[in-house]
C-alpha cells in the first residue's frame, strides 16, 4: 500500500509540473501584462520598471521556478481584470463552486444508483423502459440546454425558484454557504439538478450496464444455489461488485463537475470560479486563468488518488494482488 501510494504521489507531481508548464507558458506568450496593466499610453521607462518589478526581465528558467515556488504556495500574481490578489479571488469564489459540485453529485449518486438498480432488475418491464428513454435525454442534451428549459418551467412560468445568482449566504470566516439559509436552497436547485443531469444518467446507465452482467457471473447463480433471497443476493452480493467501476466514473465526474461547471455558472449567473474563469478569457487576464488550470488539475489528481485507494477498500482482489507481489 505505502509503495502505491508513494508511486501515485510521483506520478501526480509530475502531472503537476507539466500543468504549471504549460499554464507558465500562457503567461509568456498570451499576451503582454504590462500592456493590460499600464495601457497604450504608458512611457517606455514605466514599461521597463513594471516589468522588473514584475520578474519578466529574469531568463525562463528563472522565472519558471518562481512561478513553481508561489504556486506551491498558492500565489499567482494579480489579476489584470481586477487589480486583486488571484489567490483573493479564488478563496472567495471557491465555495460556491464546490457548493455547486458537491450537491449535484449527492443528487446524481442518490438517483442514479437506485434508479439503475431499478431499471436493471426491472428490465423490460414499462417503467424501466420509461427511465432508460429519459436517459438519453441527460446524456444528449447540453447542459445549457437543460438549464434553460427549467428556468422557463419552473422560473418563468411556475415562479416556483429564482433563476439566477446564489441568494442569501452564511459567512464562515473565509467561506460562505447558502445550504444553511432557505433562500440559498432555493437558489440552488435549478442549477445543481442542470450540472447532475448527465452524471445522473450516466450512473445510472453504467449502474443498470454492470448490474446485469453481475447477475450472470456462476457466483450469483451459486448464491441461489444456496437458497440466498433474492434482496441479499441483489444488495449483499451483485451491487457490491457493481460498485467497483462505478467509483471509478464517479470520482472522475466529481472533477469533472467541479471542472466543467463553466456553462452552468453563466447560464444562472453562479458566483463561482467557472464564471471568474469565463470573465478571465473575455478579458485575456492570463493569471486568473493559469490559477484556474493549476486548481482544477489539483483537484482531479487527488480525485483519482482516492478512487485509487477506494478500490483497495471495495475488491478484496486487489489486496490479495498486492500481498502476493
Amino acid at each position: 500500500m505505502l509503495v502505491f501510494i508513494l508511486r501515485r504521489l510521483a506520478q501526480a507531481l509530475i502531472v503537476m509540473l507539466s500543468v504549471a508548464f504549460i499554464a507558465f507558458m500562457l503567461f509568456q506568450y498570451v499576451g503582454d501584462p504590462v500592456n493590460n496593466l499600464l495601457g497604450q499610453d504608458a512611457t517606455e521607462d514605466q514599461r521597463i520598471a513594471l516589468r522588473k518589478d514584475l520578474g519578466l526581465d529574469q531568463p525562463f528558467p528563472v522565472q519558471f521556478a518562481r512561478f513553481v515556488g508561489n504556486a506551491v504556495q498558492g500565489e499567482f500574481g494579480i489579476s489584470l481584470r481586477q487589480g486583486r490578489k488571484v489567490s483573493s479571488l479564488i478563496v472567495e469564489r471557491l465555495p460556491a463552486t464546490l457548493e455547486l459540485a458537491l450537491v449535484a453529485g449527492l443528487i446524481a449518486l442518490s438517483l442514479g444508483i437506485p434508479l439503475g438498480v431499478y431499471a436493471a432488475l426491472r428490465r423490460g418491464k414499462a417503467s424501466a423502459q420509461i427511465l432508460m428513454t429519459g436517459t438519453l435525454f441527460g446524456v444528449s442534451l447540453p447542459n445549457f440546454v437543460i438549464g434553460i428549459v427549467l428556468i422557463w418551467i419552473f422560473a418563468v412560468e411556475l415562479k416556483w425558484l429564482p433563476s439566477f445568482g446564489r441568494g442569501e449566504v452564511v459567512t464562515f470566516g473565509s467561506w460562505t454557504s447558502g445550504l444553511l439559509t432557505r433562500d440559498g436552497l432555493l437558489h440552488l436547485i435549478l442549477p445543481a439538478f442542470t450540472l447532475s443531469a448527465f452524471q445522473l444518467t450516466l450512473i445510472m446507465r453504467l449502474v443498470r450496464a454492470e448490474m446485469l452482467e453481475v447477475l450472470r457471473t456462476d457466483y450469483i447463480r451459486f448464491a441461489r444455489a444456496r437458497g440466498l433471497t433474492d434482496r441479499s443476493v441483489y444488495f449483499g452480493h451483485a451491487l457490491k461488485n457493481t460498485l467497483v467501476p462505478v467509483i471509478t466514473i464517479t470520482g472522475l465526474q466529481l472533477g469533472s463537475l467541479i471542472a466543467f461547471a463553466i456553462i452552468t455558472e453563466q447560464v444562472f449567473q453562479w458566483p463561482g470560479m467557472g464564471l471568474l474563469f469565463i470573465q478571465a478569457v473575455q478579458f485575456a487576464d492570463i493569471p486568473v486563468m493559469a490559477a484556474y488550470l493549476c486548481l482544477i488539475s489539483l483537484i482531479f489528481v487527488v480525485i483519482n488518488l482516492g478512487v485509487d485507494l477506494l478500490y483497495f477498500a471495495v475488491d478484496p482482489r486487489l489486496r490479495i494482488e498486492g500481498k502476493a507481489h
